[in-house]
């Protein structure tokens, strides 16, 4: 058996990524990232950087894309736990408008790979929440864009209730993105 597992989802081409993960009294070992062996469950993308973000509960991130120098991502959260959200942007798509909503949880290890295509956002559901995505592109801020996290046609179930989060926390860019229907998406659904 290989290090990592790949469980498909509902949206084609989002992956949810389980590693192996070694206990002992002392603690834990995964691997994170392994070319090989993630080629040998599909995913064969070159990542070239990575970012962490740090928020609070409450704080939404996103829905972000770039038009330009596009960015497939691999997202893992380091402490904490998040309900991490993908939308499908590719004009042509069988699921063009739909989304995704899982949670990852540090404890779980869990990674989701969401490939170039889609726009990515997350809400952070501990306090001092850390997470870590490798991309497949460099960060253009001239390319940055995004869809509303409220947009209505989503209807994305943010679980603030079930967290005790009367408010989210947005940033002042992402709480005036457009709407999906607003958007020109640079995305093709390649079949």
């Amino acid at each position: 058996m290989g290090k990592f597992e790949r469980v498909k989802t509902k949206l084609n081409d989002i992956t949810i990524i389980r590693p192996t993960v070694f206990k002992d009294d002392r603690g834990f070992f995964l691997e994170t990232y392994n070319r090989e062996e993630f080629a040998e469950v599909g995913i064969t993308d070159e990542f070239v950087q990575d970012n962490v973000s740090h928020s609070a509960k409450g704080v939404v991130r996103g829905l972000h894309y770039q038009s330009k120098n596009a960015q497939g991502k691999l997202v893992r959260v380091l402490r904490g736990k998040i309900f991490d959200v993908v939308v499908d942007i590719r004009n042509g798509s069988p699921t063009y408008g739909h989304h995704l909503g899982i949670e990852l949880d540090a404890q779980d290890a869990g990674m989701l790979f969401v490939p170039v295509g889609f726009a990515h956002g997350f809400m952070a559901l501990k306090d001092a929440t850390e997470v870590m995505y490798k991309v497949t592109d460099f960060y253009s801020p001239q390319y940055d864009a995004g869809i509303r996290w409220d947009d209505p046609d989503l209807r994305i179930p943010w679980p603030m209730k079930a967290q005790e989060i009367s408010r989210p926390v947005v940033s002042p860019k992402d709480a005036v993105l457009p709407f999906l229907r607003d958007i020109i998406s640079p995305f093709n659904y390649a079949g």
